[in-house]
Order: C-alpha cells, then sequence, then structure tokens
C-alpha cells in the first residue's frame, strides 16, 4: 500500500458521517446545536424558538427556518471532537420534504434516531427509519426531552422493539421518571451522573459524578428503581453488540435533553466509538469503490443564496473514495467531460471557509458548480458511477405566475434554480407558456418554500393557482397526442429530464382513461433520479 493509499485509510477511519432523523418539535435542530456546542465549535447554543438575544440555530439558516422554528433545508456541519472528524447533516422532519431528507441519507453511514419522550416513535420517524432499514445504516437512538413529562423508559423501549424490530440495547439510563429527572446511570462505568443546567441552558451543563453509595443516598428509591430495571435488562440480554448493531439489527439507546444540553456529551462520545466510519461504497456495476482508490464522490444536495451577501449556488458532495484537492481536475460522470474544483469549501451551516484538502466521509462545498446535477458522480481514474438517489411522484399542483411582468427574467432565473435545487418539479407545456410554469410537489409547504424564495431572494412577488390533480405517469409523444381528447387530463414536459407526464385528479380517473386507452403508456414513476 502506496504512502498516500494508507493516509486515506487513515484519515477514512477518523471520519464518523451521520444524519439525525426524527418527527417534528422531537429537537432535532437543537440536538444538532447541542452537539456542536459540546465539540467546542460554537459558544452558545439557541434554541430554536429562542427568546431576547438567544440566535436561532446554526443548520436553520433560511428566514423561513428561524421564522417558523422548523427545518426546511438540509445543513451540513463538520468539527473535530476528541480525534475523530465529525460530519454532521441536519435534515428536515416535516413530511413534506422528505425528498430532501431521503438524498441526504445516503450520503451517510449511521443515523441517530431521535424521540420525544412524551410521544415515542411518531409517523415521520417510522417513514425515515424504513429508509435506513433499506440501506442497512446503523441507528443510535436519543430519547429527547426527559426533563419534561413523557413515557416510562421501559414502555419506550418495547415500543422500539415491536413496532421498528430492533433490539434497544441502552448504554446509560434515567434516574427519575420523565418530568422528574435526576440524571443518568452509566452502564459500563457504574455510578451516575448528575447534571445542572447552565443558566439561561444555553451553555454546557454541569456534571457530577455520583458513585453508587452516594446516589443510593441522595435519590433513595429512584435510584433503587432505575438500578432495578438496569438489573431486568441485562436478564433479557439487553446489552450493547456490535456486530448486531452494525448490521442495523440493533439500537443503542441513549437519554438525554437536548435543550438543557444534558446527556448530549455522551451521545457524541458514543457517535465517535461506536459509529462506523465509511467504507467502500457499492456501484452501479455491482461492485464497490474502494476507499484507497482514485478520488470519486457524489452531488447529494444542491442549494443556493445560503448567505445573502454571497448569491451563489452550491452542490454538496460526499467523498467516497481518494484524496480530494481543492483545484485537482475532475470527471462528470454524466457528461464525462473535465471539472475543475477551484472553489471548494469547507461548510457549517450557512458559513463557509475554503477546503484545501477531504477525505471519503467528508462533505466538500462546490461553489457556482451550475453544471452538476443531484445524483452526479464525480471521479477522477476508473470511471464510476453510484447509485441514483431518490425521488418521489409528486401529489400537489400548482401554476405560479409572476405578478410583475417586468421581473419575468428573475422569475424565470429563479424557477431554473428552484429546479435545480429540487426544491419542486418544474413542468411546463407550450399551452400554459413560458410565464406559467407548474410546480410539482410531495408536499404543499414546498409551494410556500418556493414562492417565499422568489420574493426574498430574487425580488419576484408570485401567484399560485392549485391545479386539480394528484396523481402523475410517465408517457409518450404518441400517448400525449391521444390523451389530448380526455377531458381533466393534461400532459406536461419535465424540465429535469424532458420526460412526459400525465397528470390525473384522482386514481380513479387514471384507471378509467387507461382502460379506454390500453395501448398508451402509463408508468408509474419510480422512486429514483
Amino acid at each position: 500500500m502506496s504512502v498516500t493509499s494508507r493516509e486515506v485509510v487513515r484519515e477514512a477511519a477518523r471520519r464518523r458521517t451521520f444524519a439525525v432523523i426524527s418527527h417534528p418539535d422531537a429537537g432535532k435542530s437543537t440536538l444538532t446545536e447541542a452537539l456542536a456546542l459540546h465539540a467546542r465549535v460554537i459558544g452558545q447554543a439557541g434554541a430554536v424558538h429562542g427568546k431576547g438575544e438567544r440566535r436561532g440555530t446554526v443548520s436553520d439558516w433560511m428566514a423561513m427556518e428561524r421564522d417558523r422554528g422548523i427545518s426546511i433545508t438540509s445543513a451540513a456541519l463538520q468539527f473535530a471532537y476528541r480525534d475523530v472528524v465529525v460530519n454532521l447533516l441536519d435534515t428536515p422532519g416535516h413530511a413534506d420534504f422528505s425528498e430532501d431528507t431521503y438524498r441526504v441519507l445516503t450520503a451517510v453511514d449511521c443515523a441517530v434516531m431521535l424521540l420525544d419522550a412524551a410521544k415515542g416513535l411518531e409517523p415521520q420517524t417510522l417513514k425515515l427509519f424504513e429508509v435506513c432499514r433499506q440501506r442497512q445504516i446503523p441507528v443510535i437512538t436519543f430519547i429527547n426531552k426527559w426533563d419534561r413529562p413523557g413515557h416510562d423508559a421501559l414502555a419506550l423501549l418495547d415500543e422500539i422493539e415491536s413496532r421498528i424490530q430492533l433490539t434497544p440495547t441502552p448504554l446509560n439510563w434515567p434516574v427519575g421518571v420523565a418530568g422528574h429527572f435526576h440524571g443518568l446511570v452509566d452502564r459500563d462505568a457504574g455510578g451516575m451522573i448528575r447534571f445542572e443546567r447552565a443558566p439561561g441552558g444555553a451553555g454546557i451543563a454541569l456534571e457530577e459524578h455520583l458513585d453508587a453509595d452516594e446516589a443510593s443516598r441522595r435519590y433513595g428509591a429512584d435510584w433503587a428503581g432505575a438500578i432495578e430495571e438496569l438489573e431486568l435488562l441485562t436478564l433479557s440480554g439487553a446489552e450493547h453488540d456490535e456486530e448486531s448493531f452494525q448490521a442495523a439489527r440493533s439500537t443503542p439507546v441513549l437519554f438525554g435533553a437536548a435543550v438543557t444540553n444534558i446527556g448530549v456529551r455522551q451521545l457524541l462520545d458514543v457517535l465517535v466509538e461506536l459509529a462506523p466510519a465509511p467504507a467502500a461504497r457499492p456501484t452501479t456495476d455491482g461492485g464497490s469503490r474502494p476507499l484507497d482508490s482514485d478520488f470519486s464522490g457524489f452531488v447529494f444536495k444542491i442549494q443556493a443564496n445560503m448567505d445573502p451577501s454571497h448569491r451563489d449556488q452550491v452542490a454538496f458532495v460526499r467523498v467516497c473514495s481518494g484524496r480530494f484537492t481543492r483545484g485537482m481536475i475532475v470527471t462528470h460522470g454524466t457528461t464525462g467531460r473535465p471539472f475543475t474544483t477551484k472553489y471548494a469549501q469547507q461548510i457549517f451551516g450557512r458559513d463557509r471557509d475554503t477546503l484545501d484538502e477531504a477525505y471519503p466521509g467528508d462533505v466538500i462545498g462546490l461553489v457556482n458548480a451550475t453544471a452538476l446535477g443531484i445524483g452526479d458522480t464525480l471521479h477522477t481514474g476508473p470511471k464510476v458511477r453510484f447509485p441514483a438517489l431518490p425521488a418521489f411522484p409528486p401529489e400537489h399542483f400548482a401554476v405560479v405566475r409572476a405578478v410583475d411582468s417586468s421581473t419575468f427574467k428573475r422569475f424565470r432565473r429563479g424557477i431554473e434554480q428552484l429546479d435545480a435545487e429540487g426544491v419542486v418539479q418544474v413542468l411546463r407545456s407550450e399551452l400554459r407558456g413560458e410565464q406559467a410554469p407548474v410546480l410539482a410537489a410531495v408536499g404543499t409547504m414546498q409551494f410556500e418554500v418556493a414562492t417565499h424564495r422568489l420574493a426574498a431572494e430574487f425580488g419576484v412577488r408570485t401567484t399560485l393557482d392549485r391545479l386539480p390533480y394528484e396523481f402523475a405517469v410517465r408517457t409518450t409523444l404518441e400517448g400525449r397526442d391521444e390523451l389530448q381528447s380526455e377531458a381533466g387530463v393534461e400532459v406536461l414536459r419535465r424540465t429535469q429530464d424532458d420526460a412526459l407526464l400525465a397528470l390525473f385528479p384522482n386514481q380513479y380517473r387514471l384507471r378509467s382513461v387507461a382502460a379506454r386507452h390500453p395501448g398508451v403508456p402509463l408508468e408509474p414513476l419510480t422512486e429514483s433520479r
């Protein structure tokens, strides 16, 4: 093995690349910021709904995110902790932005599943977990908000095991019920960690380590109850097993409260010690790309206008193999053309610094790389292609128009940008014309994001008229001509790939039209791009 190959393997082993998945309001962005706080890369955490001088989370950089206290886009944060480089990809929790989250999950090696102690496994969490299961992504569970009333700890473990068939293996255990929380039992070290909240909750909580005798003296029945429950777990075999975890059959479980920074250091330590480092990535030819081979990576996200003072576009690239150096010439897998990487940056929320090198597991921000699209592969050396990224059939459709015709050039540029980022799919037809594109979305909040960004970033006020369609299927030019006679059916061209999509108001209409036109191709949209 060459010196360069050894360096790549060594550096890859230091990387931990993961995403946080959860239902909305489970505290995902707050946890993201708390992790950054414990890594000492920020000095003060700001809750999403911060008051007074407390700012919003660094990962929620879009104005609409800060106004509503939700995550709309995925954010990348890189920081060092101990001797490890952490790449944390924060994701939207709202179901309307599932597509963005699904793409991010293709770029990680592990996931933190965040549960609200009072609500347990919620629908969006279950949906995102299924993606992790399909991709065999190991999952670490963090049960959040233990400082508030919630379910019994054992009941939450039962829910995890019964509903998603993962064996929960707690690494720590709460002393006191949810809402009456004293601290955590460390199963490996024994004893108890007592936490004292920092003033305002914006700093790292102070930790006091108590031995068993002192914990028993102070907390009596609550300590005895915690120990009794841990003994039951030990008897039932709920012990961490590395092989089972890496195979995505079990999940280490930790308890805490992200908003007060309690239990977050323990989670960060577990990520460093247990989460898998990058491994060889599967390729479309059925093989895999070894870590120490030539450079390769794929685009999993495109985002524009992250910083109002820099109106540019960033392509997020997950490095899969080799060593990346700024300025290197790579091959654009889709076109086969050379591509320069002069403007490479390291992303931390909306902040950025020049990036000189990167290794497998890292995320590169390529600025103004307008030739790149979501799912594109970049490489040096032998040609490689990674599997397509998820793209989901739209269920909501609306016509968007600029209120002022004098802003049409900016309107068109904004629509093209939103299309490139995958915020919405853009459909067009000669009948509707260039000035009235149709936006297609998985969820209706995507329309709000699109119109908000057109106004905020491009200075274009718009009107939005919903269309009565719920289903889109792929057809052909001949099919388009034959479907023209059908009322309530419209065929539009998707600008991303020139595919012809036939839109229907409901499944019953689709079935009746298909029965009358058996020769017309009406193919379901596949969940890949």
